[in-house]
């Protein structure tokens, strides 16, 4: 099967690594709400939401910590799911594109629960977990169903 859109099988551990990496980083600074120095440094700011009087384009100190997690968990997340298996077949394929569909509807759907029973900054909490939710929803199926292929055939 021709899938021209998947990378090849060699970045799946590159992407466990900063998948797994961003994923514990993220629970750790989200649980405990530590900021180290070292990441505050200046960067550019493209734009300000909080309606100051500064440019569209400036130079902030900010401390990157975060920014740097959510790279590593999307990266990481699009190389793991994204990436070929050993053997690519039919059934993969199909797996696959079933785990995309269900990640998708299972992550709008705990969506609009939370927009109808929960607000203020714990609704922003929420959105900002939501970035991250798709990618982890279809890994943890496509595995899932993988493992339980393989347990079915053995």
């Amino acid at each position: 099967m021709k899938t021209n859109y998947l990378l090849p099988n060699k970045y799946k551990i590159v992407g466990w690594v900063l998948f797994i990496l961003g994923i514990i980083s993220g629970l750790l600074i989200t649980i405990y709400e530590f900021e180290l120095d070292f990441f505050k440094i200046k960067v550019l700011q493209m734009f300000n939401f909080k309606g100051n009087k500064e440019p569209f384009f400036c130079i902030i100190k900010n401390n990157v910590l975060d920014e740097i997690i959510s790279i590593c968990i999307i990266v990481g997340g699009l190389l793991v799911g994204f990436t070929k298996e050993k053997i690519e077949d039919e059934f993969i394929y199909k797996l696959r594109k079933d785990s995309l569909v269900w990640a998708i509807i299972c992550n709008y759907t705990i969506l609009l629960f939370t927009i109808i029973f929960i607000y203020g900054g714990d609704f922003f909490d929420i959105m900002i977990y939501n970035m991250f939710t798709p990618l982890l929803f279809f890994i943890i199926r496509f595995n899932f169903l993988k493992l339980k292929n393989r347990s079915h055939e053995e």
